[in-house]
């Protein structure tokens, strides 16, 4: 399937604020999942977002290639100055993942999107501010 701009489909990346939202349903093939990661690193860096959320809620299988994908999404968003949460995790794939012996470092989890950008929130830094009288 083409979409206007020549590309074929992928998976949609929303804006929402300051964070980036990605949802996957299904499954992700492996070279969507390879334009999927080459989507969001230039979303991250067009927009200067903090955060990006992935909801894996829709995925029954997470197989070695894609955990090593969302593993090297995180560490690029990392190098891109914004924080990623794996959301919606299903207990199947937590089971399957801790089987296979998968790590995903740099993600932090969450059950649900809300969460998932609640989390973002609580752990942006503070502005620095000016003190009254200087420091």
């Amino acid at each position: 399937m083409s979409t206007p701009f020549g590309r074929s489909a992928s998976v949609p990346v929303l804006t929402l604020g300051d964070v980036l939202l990605v949802t996957l349903q299904g499954e992700l093939h492996d070279g969507m999942a390879e334009q999927l990661q080459q989507d969001i690193s230039e979303r991250i860096a067009d927009s200067k977002v903090t955060g990006l959320v992935i909801d894996i809620s829709g995925v029954e299988i997470v197989d070695s290639f894609l955990g090593r994908v969302l593993a090297e999404i995180a560490s690029v968003a990392s190098l891109l100055a914004a924080r990623t949460v794996l959301a919606g995790m299903r207990p199947a794939v937590a089971i399957t993942l801790v089987e296979l012996g998968l790590t995903l470092p740099g993600l932090v989890t969450a059950l649900d999107v809300e969460r998932a950008l609640e989390l973002l929130k609580e752990t942006v830094p503070a502005t620095p501010s000016v003190t009254e009288g200087g420091l």
